[in-house]
C-alpha cells in the first residue's frame, strides 16, 4: 500500500467514525426525547376529567399539531407508543443509560414484552451484542431468555462464572430453534444432513447459539494410543474462554449418547485444552429426550453437560410457551429429592 493510498484510507475511517457517533448520538437524544414526550403527555391526561376520552383527545390534537410542525413520525399511534415507553419505564435514569444505547425501533418492540427480566435481558444483549432489529425480534418471538432458563433446572452447587456476573447458566439454551435450516418437519434425519445443514448456515446458528461463540472445527479427529473419535463440532467462547463440544443426535437422548459425550470431553480436556482454558463443555443436542434418563446420568452431577432439544421448524408463541412449561414440570418434579 502506497502512502498516499494509506493516507486516504486514514482519513476515510476518520470520517466513518465520526458518521458513527453522530448517528449514536442523535439515536440516544430522539430516545430520550420520546421517553420525555411519554412522560409529559402523562402528566397531562392525569389533569384531566376523564382520562380516557380526554387521553384520546388529547393525543389526537398533540399528532395534528406536531405533524404540522415535525412532520411524519408523530401519528397517534407513535405517540401511544411513546405514552407506553414512559409507562414501561417510568424511571429516568434507565432510559438514559440503557434505552438510550438502543434505537427507536428496539425499544419499540422490548417494552412489548410482558416480563421485567426479560424486558431487561433483551435491553443488556441487544446493547452489548450489537442485535439488528431482526435478530431482536427473532429472539423475542423465540423466547431466548425464557429458553436460557429452561435449561437451568437445578444448578449445581459451584456454577461456573464468566469474567463478568453471568453464570454458565446464561449461555445454554434448551429448546434450540432451527427453522433456518429448512430441515424437513418429520421422520428419521440423517446426522450428516444435519451437520452440513448446520454448515451452510453456520453464522445464523451461531446466532442462535448465543454470545460469544466462534466456529473451531467440524469432525474433529481426537486420538488415544489405540482409537481415534470424531467431534461432530467444536466452538470456542470467549466469553466462558473455553471449548464447547457439540455431538448431535437425530433420535431419541440414550445413556449411551450421554456417556459418550461424558468421555469426549474428559478426553478433550486432557488431549487439546489449553493451559488458560477453563474446563470444556459438552451439549447433545437431540430431537427428543427423556427427563428421567438425564435425571439418573452423569449429566445430573456435572455441571459442564448439558443435553438440549432441537426444533426444526418455528413453533407458534403458544406452542413454545407451552413446551417450556412442560420441560420446566419434568425438571421441578425429576429434581426433587
Amino acid at each position: 500500500m502506497s502512502a498516499l493510498t494509506s493516507f486516504h484510507s486514514d482519513i476515510k475511517t476518520i470520517l466513518e467514525r465520526a458518521r458513527g457517533k453522530a448517528r449514536s448520538a442523535v439515536n440516544a437524544a430522539m430516545v430520550e426525547a420520546y421517553w420525555l414526550i411519554g412522560q409529559r403527555i402523562v402528566e397531562e391526561e392525569q389533569h384531566g376529567d376523564s382520562r380516557a376520552v380526554y387521553g384520546e383527545r388529547l393525543l389526537e390534537n398533540l399528532s395534528k399539531e406536531l405533524s404540522a410542525s415535525f412532520g411524519k413520525g408523530f401519528s397517534y399511534a407513535n405517540l401511544r407508543n411513546f405514552r407506553q415507553f414512559y409507562l414501561t419505564y417510568p424511571d429516568q435514569a434507565i432510559c438514559y443509560t440503557v434505552c438510550s444505547k438502543l434505537s427507536w425501533s428496539h425499544n419499540r418492540l422490548i417494552m412489548r414484552v410482558d416480563d421485567p427480566r426479560a424486558r431487561n435481558h433483551y435491553l443488556r444483549e441487544g446493547a452489548e451484542q450489537q442485535w439488528s432489529v431482526r435478530q431482536l425480534e427473532r429472539n423475542i418471538q423465540t423466547h431466548s431468555f425464557q429458553r436460557l432458563l429452561s435449561s437451568q433446572g437445578e444448578q449445581p452447587i459451584n456454577p461456573v462464572h464468566t469474567s463478568g456476573d453471568d453464570s454458565l447458566f446464561d449461555f445454554i439454551k434448551d429448546p434450540y430453534v432451527l427453522e433456518f435450516l429448512e430441515l424437513p418437519e418429520s421422520g428419521q434425519l440423517q446426522e450428516s444432513k444435519l451437520e452440513q445443514a448446520i454448515i451452510d448456515e453456520l453464522q445464523k446458528f451461531l446466532l442462535e447459539m448465543g454470545k460469544g461463540f466462534s466456529f473451531v472445527a467440524r469432525q474433529m479427529r481426537i486420538s488415544t494410543e489405540t482409537s481415534h473419535f470424531y467431534l461432530d463440532l467444536v466452538f470456542y467462547n470467549y466469553l466462558l474462554k473455553c471449548f464447547v463440544i457439540i455431538d448431535l443426535k437425530t433420535g431419541k437422548l440414550s445413556h449411551q449418547d450421554i456417556g459418550q459425550m461424558d468421555m469426549y470431553v474428559r478426553m478433550f480436556d486432557d488431549l487439546k485444552r489449553g493451559e488458560d482454558d477453563n474446563p470444556t463443555i459438552g451439549i447433545i443436542l437431540c430431537d427428543s429426550k427423556d427427563e428421567t434418563i438425564v435425571k439418573y446420568s452423569v449429566i445430573k452431577e456435572n455441571s459442564h453437560l448439558f443435553a438440549s432439544k432441537y426444533q426444526r421448524i418455528l413453533p407458534t408463541e403458544d406452542e413454545l410457551i407451552a413446551e417450556l412449561e412442560r420441560e420446566k414440570r419434568l425438571i421441578t418434579k425429576n429434581h426433587k429429592p
